[in-house]
């Protein structure tokens, strides 16, 4: 076990840059700002906001992917970077396959997810796509011979995804409960994305927390060899339960991803909701937010308020009351109970940001 501490110097330039126009425009924040962006110096003391990064083995991201940090000035300076502006401004999330029971409970849970983003990206639209099934992408698939569960590929996806991409997308993700492989040689993919592109799609399938053992509902029940086309082998396909850890881990995966179209790199500072994961023990280690420099990041590209955005992100843990468009009398209560840590977190960053 390794934990990865920068000095406080280290962690200044990252923050604020050398670069006297872009020092200038971080002396802009309020007082108040400044005061929990700079909570990241302070991460080596017991009860900071911000902790450094512990890698726990070489199987963990950082060692096995060496990458080179992205701090706010290359963020900053990168030609390559997306910034959402008046005519490309939406968050698009299309679902691909069932999401759970038919009914209520799926249209519950992509609210809360899409609710969940457009607090997290505060400032941009976050839009629903009407749901669409495997059949309709016209997608390849196969049974992974390893665990002989079904597996679509992510190349079909991303291509069905460029055409119903609407004009005015910042950005379009595909979201589905089943199990993905980027190509025959590979044994599986959490997910796939074309920044350039604005696209990606990303499954939760293996949030599920029996996904890895012997009684993993997936598993087909005998040994199929589906034809291509024929989708009627997704018909009642087992999806996971949804649960208080599989929103949590869904809405960390979903902010992850979507942090990449704005160019947001692999955090390598302090613990971080962009750092890379290798596997769902690494990736359940992470916090639900961001460092000081990828917020940093995040709020140059969006323009909002901090308090604001960490308001609406509290609301959302805290509320119970919202309602999808086709269910407005049967109503499922958020599992909020896996984000109560973060909860108490958030109140304390919004108690900084409201002090006087």
């Amino acid at each position: 076990m390794k934990v990865i501490q920068h000095s406080v110097v280290t962690l200044q330039t990252a923050l604020i840059s050398n670069r006297q126009d872009l020092a200038e425009i971080y002396s802009k924040y309020t007082e108040q700002e400044r005061c929990l962006l700079e909570e990241g110096f302070h991460s080596r003391q017991p009860g900071s906001l911000f902790l450094p990064i512990t890698v726990h083995s070489d199987a963990d991201w950082i060692p096995a992917h060496p990458e080179e940090p992205q701090d706010f000035e290359s963020f900053f300076r990168d030609p390559y970077r997306k910034t959402p502006d008046a005519s490309h401004n939406t968050i698009y999330i299309q679902t691909i396959g069932s999401f759970g029971e038919v009914g209520a409970q799926t249209d519950q849970f992509v609210e809360w997810l899409r609710e969940y983003g457009q607090a997290f990206f505060y400032g941009l639209s976050v839009t629903l796509l009407p749901a669409v099934t495997v059949a309709e992408t016209g997608c390849s698939f196969r049974v992974n011979s390893n665990s002989n569960n079904l597996q679509i590929l992510t190349g079909d996806l991303l291509r069905f995804l460029e055409k119903k991409k609407p004009k005015d997308a910042f950005c379009i993700v595909g979201l589905t409960m089943i199990d993905l492989y980027p190509s025959d040689s590979w044994n599986f993919v959490f997910g796939e994305a074309s920044l350039s592109m604005g696209m990606g799609v990303f499954s939760f399938a293996r949030y599920d927390d029996n996904f890895y053992t012997s009684t993993y509902a997936g598993m087909l029940k005998k040994r199929l060899q589906p034809k291509q086309g024929d989708y009627s082998v997704f018909d009642g396909y087992y999806t996971p339960p949804i649960s208080s850890t599989l929103l949590l881990r869904s809405c960390k995966t979903m902010t992850h991803e979507i942090g990449h179209m704005f160019g947001i790199k692999h955090c390598q500072w302090l613990n971080c909701a962009m750092q890379g994961s290798n596997h769902l023990e690494e990736s359940d280690r992470r916090p639900l937010d961001l460092c000081p420099v990828c917020l940093r990041k995040l709020q140059a590209s969006i323009s909002f308020k901090i308090a604001e955005r960490y308001q609406a992100l509290l609301h959302w843990v805290e509320d119970d009351d919202s309602q999808t468009s086709c269910q407005p009398v049967f109503h499922l209560s958020k599992p909020t109970e896996a984000f109560q840590t973060y909860r108490l977190w958030l109140r304390r960053c919004l108690d900084i940001l409201k002090s006087t």
